[in-house]
């Protein structure tokens, strides 16, 4: 029991210290905050939403910590309509070809709006 209490007081105190820098925990894990975007994240969101203007939603998260090595994309968009999902993705990789040089990886995940 007294090895619990350690620990839940330890997670705790790492929930806390968290909050206080700007940051999430997510079981276990330290994130940052969902109310700041990194810079890396800014200019792709603004590089798809030019390249799919009638986007329903999109969503940029830079994965690597910060540091713009990996993203993973939500993107849902009737663009993609009567496309399969090989062919969303292609569109998207296509139109973030710049952005993609500098990266070690990319999530993608597209979607028809649902009418």
């Amino acid at each position: 029991m007294l090895a619990c209490r350690r620990s839940l007081t330890g997670t705790m105190m790492s929930a806390l210290r968290a909050l206080r820098s700007n940051q999430v925990v997510v079981s276990g894990h330290v994130q940052r905050s969902l109310s700041t975007q990194t810079d890396g994240e800014v200019r792709i969101a603004n590089v798809l939403r030019k390249k799919f203007p009638s986007a329903a939603s999109l969503k940029v998260v830079d994965i690597s910590g910060g540091c713009g090595a990996m993203y993973e994309i939500h993107i849902e968009s009737s663009e993609f309509e009567g496309k399969r999902t090989v062919q969303q993705h292609q569109l998207v990789n296509q139109a973030l070809k710049e952005e993609i040089q500098g990266m070690h990886g990319l999530r993608i995940f597209t979607d028809v709006p649902k009418h």
